[in-house]
């Protein structure tokens, strides 16, 4: 062991406990054509297994924010993962691809193997529910650059689809339906004005029980992003034709649904309390008096992905996320419009 390094900061006997610590976790997200390959330079997948004529790959790559602070002072630290691997899955589910490996980057003040070894459980997580397999990473201990208590998590997701299956949204149409799927709560969007409202104007404790939201602060705000993988491969399995998808993250409802649109003639009208808002929202909007427009630029409001469909395919595709648990709101409609504006509400 270097005595010099440890000295500088960087505990290499630390490093490796995590790494030990951390494989159990690794191997439960194996899937078809993952290679094992921890502890090699890359991470390897075997693509030609899923037998796929013309394979498009899609990536996503993406971080937390600064939802790790609230982590940090909760000293919870076994679900930011799940929200690492969400982001990155999320985004890449929208053009219709189902996500095969993960990536992970993980920068630390001070390695501190049980906390690593609770961020890759979380990772690991969020891969088996999303059913993609966790191939490689990274953690750097870098003191100095980071606080000893301190860390960032950040993802890299690939996933594939047949070339003739992209989602790209060219095919949304005046007419069509937008179908909305309940998010878990805040996700992992806005929460620098989270805890400006909660910790910097109002000082509320993070273990303190809140009525309004039938549980701890601290468990309202840190529930895991939602991952939509199963559900929306269940939908394609049935073989409903989605002409669009959007994972609404930060910017919410006027910056995220839009980017489904190739047209710039159509506007996709929302329809007002057709899906029901979860307490958390109502919550920093009262306490930071938010007006209600600000609060759909901000965040999904209860929504965290949505499909566009044929009117036909209505009935059918709720029918298919029910049979996965999963609901689904028939929250708008694509309409024409000589406006700039791509997002209303009706």
């Amino acid at each position: 062991m270097s005595s010099l390094y440890k000295a500088a900061g960087v505990d290499l006997q630390a490093g490796y406990e995590s790494v030990e610590r951390i494989k159990k976790h690794v191997e439960r997200t194996a899937i078809k054509g993952a290679i094992k390959s921890l502890g090699a330079f890359g991470g390897m997948f075997d693509l030609s297994v899923y037998g796929i004529k013309e394979p498009v790959l899609v990536s996503g790559t993406d971080g937390v924010g600064t939802k790790l602070l609230v982590a940090f002072m909760a000293n919870q630290h076994d679900t930011i993962g799940i929200d690492a691997v969400a982001m990155c899955v999320n985004d890449v589910l929208v053009q219709g691809a189902m996500p095969i490996f993960f990536l992970d980057y993980v920068a630390v003040g001070k390695n501190a193997p049980a906390v690593v070894e609770a961020i890759v459980k979380g990772v690991a997580d969020g891969c088996v529910q999303a059913a993609c397999a966790l191939i490689g990473g990274e953690t750097a201990e870098m003191p100095d650059l980071y606080e000893a208590n301190h860390y960032d998590i950040a993802g890299f997701c690939v996933g594939v689809v047949e070339k003739s299956k992209l989602i790209t949204g060219a095919n949304i149409q005046a007419g069509q339906v937008l179908i909305g799927i309940p998010s878990s709560g805040l996700h992992s969007n806005g929460f620098s004005l989270v805890r400006k409202i909660l910790f910097k104007d109002n000082q509320i404790p993070l273990q303190q029980f809140i009525p309004a939201l039938n549980d701890t602060l601290q468990n309202a705000i840190l529930t895991p992003t939602k991952i939509y993988v199963s559900a929306i491969k269940k939908v394609l399995e049935n073989n409903i034709v989605v002409n669009g998808m959007c994972h609404i993250t930060g910017g919410g409802f006027y910056e995220n649904l839009p980017r489904m649109l190739k047209d710039k003639q159509l506007q996709i009208a929302i329809k007002k309390d057709s899906f029901p808002i979860p307490s958390i929202f109502s919550y920093l909007q009262e306490l930071g008096k938010i007006n209600d427009q600000e609060m759909y630029n901000i965040f999904n409001m209860g929504i965290g992905f949505a499909l566009v469909v044929d009117q036909a395919d209505v009935n059918q595709t709720i029918a298919a996320l029910d049979s996965v648990g999963e609901k689904g709101y028939v929250i708008g409609h694509i309409q024409t419009t000589h406006s700039s504006e791509q997002v209303c509400f009706v």
